[in-house]
């Protein structure tokens, strides 16, 4: 039997028209081009803002770029397996990462995937990595301290429980190690913490976990790790996923602490993702809604009305400035969104004042509202003695002769400069600060040789811990200085004293 040619083409055509047919284009796609982590999907008409579409391997892609003819899709993992002409299909999921107390002491990718050869996380709860930030009536005013352990942050730019209060400095200056301390700050509190690494090395995400594992901190942390190596998608979700897991604490009417390292890389990590998908760049190629980006991540960080449950989430994002410059475009955008910043100084962390916080130019906008009493009657003219002290030491170098009352001043100063010191993985509890700091602030100090208060102060904690405990315990409880509680303190403030001086050999 002889088949004749129009045959064949009727044949094929109608082949071709079955084959149409059984692809629905609203629900799946092809991949028209691929490279640099960004895929254009023809196809997929139904497809919605942020949805999660499949890839060949079980590859994810987020979808970005909803075009007349084509969807920009950000990949979530390697491009090598991906190639034109693949089939794409809808999830129907907006991207969502698992939450829950399952997460806590695990080390996580920047969708939520384990990282830490621990096995799989078991939990059933999920959270969309984009919410919509508490409105202003859902909200209540920041009320409650969250230490940090840092006796110069919480006395002078106190943090409280949904604030947001940005760490701010050059490179290798101790922003980290601040974030770090306040982490481990946490352990004898409710607070669950989420630490963001974001382009940082894994060998330094690594140091971070293993200090956190040695202090006891990972039990109640999640590291979420989008490192320098990972995709510019990974590095640019990672942020709103990690708000998520801190979400998931601050709704159920718990608190819970988050810390971007850093939110610079993050934002270089959009503009690569949004340069690439063809959107217009702006001022310094940034993307237009890079403000945008950065104030709907933090926005999420509040402290909830009472009928809400009255969680929290407090952030502490971190910015990296070059050589200083805090009026640059991202860090001016940060300063903006956030209650306030610390600002780390290069020439007091090489000067040995560590952590090298510039009284001057950090602030918190929430202030005394986060500070307990104890602490307010201690630290009340701790930023205006210490910016005097600067102006005054400027002024002494000159090498001019200085009344009495000035060389009192200077001699204060310095021991308060001395006192604000504290070596890294040493975060203080608010009864031990306020002790120090009340010493300095009422002269105990001031017959001291600078080079002993570093000895003074951990043998006085150790001291009134074996002599009178009840000092801690009731500053603790109490959280003011009541007579009662001076008087106890001026007792032991004297007669340790007497006895440091003569171990020391002061005269």
């Amino acid at each position: 039997m002889q088949i004749r040619a129009e045959e064949i083409s009727q044949i094929i055509k109608d082949q071709i028209g079955e084959y149409e047919a059984s692809i629905d284009l609203n629900e799946t796609g092809t991949v028209i081009s691929v490279g640099d982590g960004i895929a254009r999907v023809y196809g997929v008409q139904n497809c919605m803002a942020m949805e999660l579409l499949e890839f060949p391997g079980g590859i994810m892609g987020l979808a970005l770029n909803l075009e007349e003819d084509n969807v920009g899709c950000a990949i979530l993992g390697s491009v090598r397996g991906i190639k034109e002409g693949d089939i794409v299909k809808r999830t129907g999921k907006i991207a969502e990462v698992p939450v829950g107390p399952a997460m806590e002491g695990r080390v996580v990718d920047g969708i939520g995937q384990p990282i830490d050869g621990q096995g799989p996380i078991n939990t059933t709860e999920t959270s969309k990595i984009e919410v919509i930030a508490p409105g202003v009536i859902a909200r209540k005013g920041v009320h409650q301290p969250c230490y940090t352990g840092a006796k110069a942050v919480d006395a002078m730019t106190p943090v409280g429980k949904g604030q947001r209060e940005l760490i701010i400095g050059d490179r290798q200056i101790g922003k980290t190690a601040l974030c770090v301390d306040a982490i481990i700050a946490q352990k004898e509190t409710d607070v669950h913490c989420i630490y963001v690494a974001v382009g940082q090395k894994k060998s330094t995400v690594a140091l971070v976990v293993e200090a956190l594992r040695k202090h006891g901190a990972m039990a109640y942390t999640t590291v979420v790790a989008a490192c320098a190596s990972d995709p510019a998608p990974m590095q640019y979700v990672a942020p709103f996923a990690g708000t998520s897991m801190g979400e998931y604490y601050r709704d159920k009417g718990q608190h819970a602490l988050i810390i971007y390292d850093d939110l610079s890389k993050q934002a270089v990590a959009y503009r690569e993702l949004s340069l690439l998908l063809r959107r217009p760049p702006g001022r310094e190629a940034y993307p237009g809604d890079i403000f945008f980006n950065h104030s709907r991540l933090l926005e999420r960080s509040a402290k909830l009305s009472d009928e809400l449950g009255a969680g929290s989430l407090t952030a502490l994002p971190i910015i990296e400035t070059q050589a200083g410059d805090v009026s640059a475009f991202i860090p001016t955008n940060v300063i903006s969104i956030t209650d306030g910043q610390v600002y780390l100084q290069p020439d007091l962390f090489f000067a040995g004042v560590r952590p090298a916080i510039n009284v001057g130019l950090s602030v918190s906008r929430v202030g005394g509202s986060a500070q307990v009493k104890a602490m307010k009657q201690v630290a009340g003219t701790l930023r205006l003695d210490l910016a005097q002290y600067r102006e005054l030491a400027a002024f002494a170098a000159f090498g001019s002769d200085l009344d009495a009352a000035t060389q009192a001043q200077l001699t204060r100063g310095e021991r308060l400069v001395e006192i604000l010191k504290q070596p890294q993985y040493r975060p203080l509890p608010m009864q031990k600060q306020v002790t120090i700091l009340y010493a300095g602030a009422n002269g105990y100090l001031d017959t001291l040789p600078i080079n002993t208060l570093k000895d003074y102060e951990a043998e006085l904690f150790d001291y009134i811990e074996s002599n009178d405990p009840s000092i801690f315990a009731d500053l603790k409880a109490q959280e003011v200085f009541t007579d009662e509680i001076k008087a106890k303190l001026n007792k032991a403030l004297t007669s340790f004293g007497a006895t440091f001086k003569a171990t020391k050999g002061i005269i």
